[in-house]
């Protein structure tokens, strides 16, 4: 069974030490996506319809809303841990300027690459930050954070080409009867059970709803509103006054087994082991010490 070793979350997003020994299903987050290897058997994830190594001198790179899944070891034995880095666009942007377009889909042009020796570095003191579990000072925790992502991405990244994807982040447009939908599926996650009645309301066959939705956000519907749903659903239960029951429902499930379940097809831990992991960081402002 996978288990979170530690969770930090904050402004900048989430950093996660985990031990995963069972597949994820295929998900995806708004986030700027890094995945490197710590320790134990080398695992792979499926990335663009290809499995992708992450072995100790690879790094997965997943660019925001890009569909995944962690696929473990082809025997299903043995254990990985791994960290996961899911680091907020607008934090990014925040620290440098020039990162506001580590949103854009194609930030990452290639899924996989090779590790850099100064990161690997890096990668080895966070994990030991986080395995001593000591309290940390969030401007610190944030240094650590965004020196490791440059060190792992910048070189693997189109940040050399930030005026020309800001360029075409400003010109791409999603189709409106989208828009409108996705805005349908935020309002009221319960809305992510029935695509037929979004796509009615957007006056589409259900076909054409699919088709067109996956055109605009690269997603189908489904791996989209449960992508929704694991977001809220974190969000919540770093507040410990809301019983997971009660997240339960409020994120579209009618029994606490169902969200419990389907909490742990995405993450690989329980919401209540997610509660008990993470540690919640006000924000250190580390881009005012730059």
């Amino acid at each position: 069974m996978s288990t979170a070793i530690k969770i930090f979350q904050g402004a900048f997003g989430r950093v996660s030490l985990l031990d995963m020994s069972k597949p994820l299903v295929t998900h995806a987050h708004h986030h700027c996506h890094a995945l490197i290897k710590v320790s134990g058997v080398d695992s792979s994830f499926l990335v663009k319809g290809r499995s992708q190594p992450l072995t100790k001198d690879s790094v997965v790179l997943i660019n925001a809303w890009e569909p995944h899944a962690y696929e473990h070891t082809p025997s299903g034995e043995g254990r990985c841990i791994l960290l996961a880095l899911y680091l907020e666009t607008t934090w990014l942007s925040q620290v440098l300027q020039s990162l506001t377009v580590s949103g854009h889909p194609q930030f990452f042009p290639k899924p996989c690459a090779v590790l850099p020796p100064g990161a690997r570095k890096l990668v080895n003191a966070l994990a030991a930050e986080m395995l001593v579990s000591q309290e940390i000072a969030a401007d610190i925790l944030e240094g650590k954070i965004f020196d490791l992502f440059m060190a792992t991405a910048e070189n693997h990244s189109l940040l050399k080409d930030a005026s020309q994807l800001l360029s075409s982040l400003r010109t791409q447009s999603m189709d409106p009867r989208i828009r409108r939908a996705v805005a349908k599926m935020r309002e009221n996650l319960h809305y992510g059970d029935n695509f037929a009645e979004l796509a009615a309301e957007s006056a589409l066959s259900r076909a054409h709803f699919f088709e067109l939705f996956k055109r605009s956000t690269n997603l189908t519907p489904a791996v989209y509103a449960n992508a929704l749903r694991v977001e809220a659903a974190i969000a919540e239960l770093c507040k410990p006054e809301i019983r997971i029951g009660d997240i339960s429902y409020n994120v579209g499930f009618s029994a606490p087994g169902h969200f419990t379940r389907f909490f742990r097809q995405h993450l690989g831990i329980t919401p209540g082991e997610y509660r008990r992991v993470v540690d919640l960081m006000d924000s250190g402002q580390y881009f005012d010490r730059l």
